[in-house]
């Protein structure tokens, strides 16, 4: 694109970086009460951010932060996922209790998880009695929510949920490799915390 070979600038090889890079892209959802904060086709992305660190679990934490994501270092966690994800869920649940967060689940999600040997506190489906789990939302007992779509028989609740939890500023996670890798960016945050070095210095390490 410069007009020069890799060789004549002097790049005889792949280069591997030490240390690993995380983008995030940034969405305006809490500018839009009421909307589904689930992606579609179309770009609704307003901007990149991105987080660098030698540990992976760091860096996508530094890129949530970035994005103006506030992950929770405690709390409730809201968990309700959708039955092809139930069975997966488990693991990413019992590394939250590990963690020290408190899981929460409606029924489908709390049975599966109390079946494999996991302490979590049930809360009511929306209009299926009070308080519900939007309740707890307003009340700010639920510091993050992780929801996978369902499809259309509860999509008009899951929608609430996700909504509700924008307008409270709650982070939410849709897809099971992002609670999977939030997970694991909470446990290596815990466990190493935080270090900030120049974009320069990265790339300057040998």
């Amino acid at each position: 694109m410069i007009g020069h070979t890799l060789k004549e600038l002097g790049v005889e090889k792949e280069v591997v970086p030490s240390h690993f890079s995380v983008k995030e892209a940034v969405f305006p959802f809490d500018r839009f009460p009421g909307v589904d904060p689930v992606l579609g086709p179309e770009m609704k992305s307003t901007g990149e951010v991105m987080g660098a660190d030698d540990d992976m679990g760091v860096a996508y934490m530094k890129a949530q932060i970035a994005a103006r994501q506030k992950i929770p270092m405690e709390g409730k966690i809201f968990v309700s996922v959708n039955d092809h994800d139930k069975r997966s869920i488990v693991d990413i649940a019992k590394q939250l209790a590990a963690l020290g967060y408190k899981v929460i689940s409606t029924s489908g999600t709390a049975e599966v998880l109390s079946k494999n040997g996991l302490q979590v506190e049930e809360v009511a489906k929306l209009g299926e009695g009070r308080p519900d789990v939007l309740d707890l939302i307003k009340n700010g007992e639920i510091k993050m929510v992780i929801n996978t779509p369902a499809g259309k028989k509860t999509k008009l609740d899951e929608a609430k949920i996700r909504s509700g939890a924008i307008m409270h500023m709650i982070p939410i996670i849709t897809t099971l490799s992002g609670a999977r890798a939030t997970v694991n960016g909470l446990e290596a945050v815990k466990k190493k915390g935080f270090t900030v070095k120049a974009l320069q210095d990265y790339h300057s390490a040998k």
